[in-house]
Parts: structure tokens; C-alpha cells; sequence
């Protein structure tokens, strides 16, 4: 499960995170392109789905068109979501096992691989997919097998956002996914935290995003408090790649005149003082200007905009 979750990662977010992750170097093995179709076929049969899953998760970096063959293939989508839909009882009380959460998150590899794929993507979201993964996100249990739920439906949802589209954009700020994403960004493990907040950080680069955000003080205040309690709990528990995706939200929430305004007042201590950079790796640079930037845009000027 684990093997899967991990691998899952390092396809969505292998050029945001290169820093950390490897992907083999070895050369790929050639696919079978019978078996590929025999295994979504076998998805439409409850008996063989298990397996199939399995099998396709596996494969999916090997078959470029795999994304629009899942979708076009008859049944094979309303497949996915019936195995997603199955586990929604075990939820609460958490009632979920290894084996049922291994099996629900190879459907959302192949999730993710629909949403990450041009051909596919707009598809996905016009039907309302991604709504299919909110109760996922919702959950709360440290369980080991509710955590990786979490974490897959987050590569999900990463994948959509990664090519900057508006429209996923949109469609994330319409179903209200912010507060799912703060509750993740304070009460996660780490690697949760660190693709919560990218999310968050690309729906801010997104100019409605920023927006949005900022619209009222309410709204900013909410992600802001939960910015600051990430940077207090980097001091004990550093985390350079998690710090870098934290600069980058308050980089960007400056570029809103009240945000920044209100930043000056509440920016913790440890970033304006850029005391919090000893865990940044030496090679590290990137994180080093975006908080020398930070700073710089923090001076006070002679009209300040408050909420």
C-alpha cells in the first residue's frame, strides 16, 4: 500500500518536488497492450475489480493514453467511482481496513490519472468527479490506512491544479475546498501538509484565487492563522520542503494591498526575522529569495489598505 501511495506522489508531483523525489533511471519495461484492455474490461466484473485495479495502478506510467482509455471505455468510470462510493459507510466510525483502503486508493490512482491527462481532464471535472473525494478529505482518523486515503485524494486533486487551469481553479473555490485543505494543512502528517499546501498555493497564484481569499478578513484570517500555526510547528519539527510551499502563500497573499497590510501586523517572528531559514538546505536558494522578497514587501509604505 504503502509502495502505491509513494508512486502515486511521484507522478503527480515529480517536477514540483524533484528536490526529493527519484523516479528509476531504469529502462521501462514494454506493456502489453491485450492485457492493458483485458484489465479494464475486467474493472465492469466486482469479482475481478480488485485485481485489475492492482494491476492497472502499476502500469498507468507505462500507458501514455491510459487516462483516455479508462474514460471511454464503457462502464469503466461509473467502475471507479462504485469502488470510492462502497467504503463511504466505513468512514464514520472509522470502521476502514488495510486491504478495502489499498483497493479504494488504486481507484484513485487511476483517478488521478484521468484528472492529469489534457485529453481527460476537462471531462473529469465537468462531471463533478472531484466531489466524489470531499468525504475522503473530510475524515480526521490517524489511522494509518485513513491517512493514505487522504493523502491519494490530495494527488488527485494536485494533478488538476498543476497546469494552472481557471477553471479547476473555479471549480475548487465554488465547492468550498479551502477549509478542507486548512484542517489537513494543521492536522496531517507531513507529506499531507506539504501537497494541502500546495494546492493552497496554486489557488492563490491563480488571480481570482487571491481573490477570493482576500475578499473578506474572515477568509483571509482563516488560512492566515493556519499559515502561522505551520510556520510555530516548523521550529519544532523542521521541514524544508514544506517550508518552501508556506513562503510561497504569504509571497503571494502580499500581492493583495489589505492582505499585506494585515501581514505586517501578524507575520510570525521566525519569517520576518528570517531566523527559520537555518533548515533550508544550503543548495536550497529558491526559498532563501522568496523570503528575502517576503520582507521586502512587508515594509510598510505610505498607503496602507486595511481590511
Amino acid at each position: 500500500l504503502k509502495k502505491s501511495i509513494e508512486g502515486s506522489f511521484k507522478l503527480s508531483y515529480y517536477n514540483e518536488y524533484k528536490s526529493y523525489l527519484r523516479m528509476s533511471n531504469s529502462p521501462k519495461p514494454q506493456v502489453d497492450r491485450e492485457q492493458i484492455y483485458q484489465w479494464v474490461k475486467s474493472l465492469l466484473n466486482p469479482e475481478t475489480r480488485e485485481q485489475s485495479l492492482s494491476e492497472l495502478s502499476k502500469k498507468r506510467e507505462l500507458v501514455p493514453d491510459l487516462a483516455p482509455l479508462l474514460w471511454h471505455s464503457f462502464g469503466t468510470m461509473s467502475a471507479l467511482l462504485q469502488e470510492i462510493v462502497a467504503i463511504y459507510p466505513l468512514i464514520s466510525p472509522p470502521q476502514l481496513t488495510a486491504q478495502q483502503s489499498n483497493s479504494v486508493c488504486n481507484a484513485l490512482a487511476l483517478l488521478q490519472c484521468v484528472a492529469s491527462h489534457q485529453d481527460t481532464r476537462g471531462y473529469f471535472l465537468q462531471a463533478n468527479i472531484p466531489l466524489f473525494l470531499y468525504p475522503f478529505l473530510h475524515t480526521t482518523s490517524k489511522q494509518r490506512q485513513f491517512e493514505y486515503l487522504r493523502l491519494t485524494s490530495l494527488g488527485v486533486v494536485g494533478a488538476l491544479v498543476k497546469p494552472d487551469d481557471k477553471d479547476v481553479i473555479q471549480f475548487l473555490l465554488n465547492t468550498e475546498i479551502i477549509p478542507l485543505l486548512l484542517r489537513i494543512m494543521e492536522q496531517g502528517s507531513e507529506l499531507s501538509k506539504t501537497v494541502a499546501t500546495f494546492i493552497l498555493q496554486k489557488i492563490l497564484l491563480d488571480d481570482h484565487g487571491l481573490a477570493y481569499i482576500c475578499y473578506t478578513y474572515q477568509r483571509f484570517q482563516s488560512v492566515s492563522q493556519v499559515l502561522q500555526t505551520m510556520v510555530e510547528s516548523l521550529t519544532r519539527e523542521p521541514s524544508g520542503r514544506l517550508l518552501k510551499h508556506v513562503v510561497r502563500c504569504y509571497l503571494r497573499l502580499t500581492d493583495n494591498p489589505r492582505a499585506k497590510e494585515a501581514l505586517v501586523r501578524t507575520m510570525p517572528g521566525q519569517l520576518k526575522d528570517g531566523s527559520i531559514l537555518h533548515m533550508v538546505k544550503q543548495e536550497d536558494s529558491s526559498t532563501k529569495k522568496w523570503v528575502q522578497h517576503l520582507q521586502r514587501n512587508l515594509k510598510l509604505d505610505g498607503n496602507p489598505q486595511q481590511y
